[in-house]
């Protein structure tokens, strides 16, 4: 099994390079994607809250799911699958709510775990391509030492002249290279655990919005005139 992998490892590390740089490239465009959908979301929902508040105390529930319809936050969403269930009462808008907060939170937190994956393990597949570095190294450092030697032998039986000495100038670069694959597995790793945490905390803000909307909802909907609720 040693030789197996040994036999492996001369085939050389180029290719956990190419791994990673594929991590990276996917990564990148994955952090834009992600950017761009997030802003997408954004919207002055202080603002909202007040004006469906508003519209709900005064029983136009026509006019707060208007409102809500023209909101591209998933605050809105959540708040609309309330009213759509509030025939049925408050307790059943509330349950409504609830499980479209789930929702909004699994499709905010999608291919989220992609970068939390890379971010986690690209520093491993790097260290990798370093092992196999290393042990094309030291093999190279035992084929020197056995050619040194049996030169050593050769010319002593020559009668004596200066043997070659072991060159460790391409033991040194196979080593430098081995090390080159840690630190890209460190250059992708780095801003994929930056972004996940950056992108978690976005998850969490627009979720903590829904939940506030979603309160404001409830008040709101209990506190409207009951000869205007329908």
């Amino acid at each position: 099994l040693i030789r197996l992998f040994t036999s492996f490892a001369m085939l050389g590390a180029e290719w956990v390079m190419w791994v990673l740089v594929a991590l990276s490239v996917a990564s990148v465009a994955l952090m834009l994607e992600r950017a761009r959908y997030y802003r997408s979301l954004d919207d002055d929902l202080e603002k909202l809250g007040d004006e469906v508040r508003g519209l709900l105390r005064k029983g136009d529930l026509a006019g707060a799911r208007a409102r809500l319809e023209k909101s591209p936050s998933p605050a809105a969403a959540v708040a609309l699958a309330g009213l759509a269930e509030f025939d049925s009462g408050l307790k059943s808008a509330e349950e409504a709510m609830a499980g479209a907060t789930v929702r909004v939170r699994l499709n905010l937190e999608s291919y989220l775990s992609f970068l939390g994956t890379v971010g986690n393990n690209a520093p491993f597949v790097g260290l990798f391509g370093t092992v196999i570095g290393i042990i094309q190294a030291f093999d190279k450092l035992r084929a020197g030492e056995t050619a040194a030697r049996d030169a050593a032998r050769r010319a002593a039986q020559a009668g004596g002249a200066m043997a070659p000495t072991l060159d460790t100038g391409a033991v040194m670069g196979t080593l430098a290279e081995a090390l080159v694959a840690t630190a890209i597995g460190l250059l992708v790793a780095i801003p994929a655990v930056a972004a996940f945490n950056y992108f978690q905390r976005r998850v969490k803000s627009l979720v903590a919005s829904s939940d506030t909307l979603s309160h404001v909802v409830t008040a709101s909907l209990a506190a409207a005139p009951a000869s205007k609720k329908d």
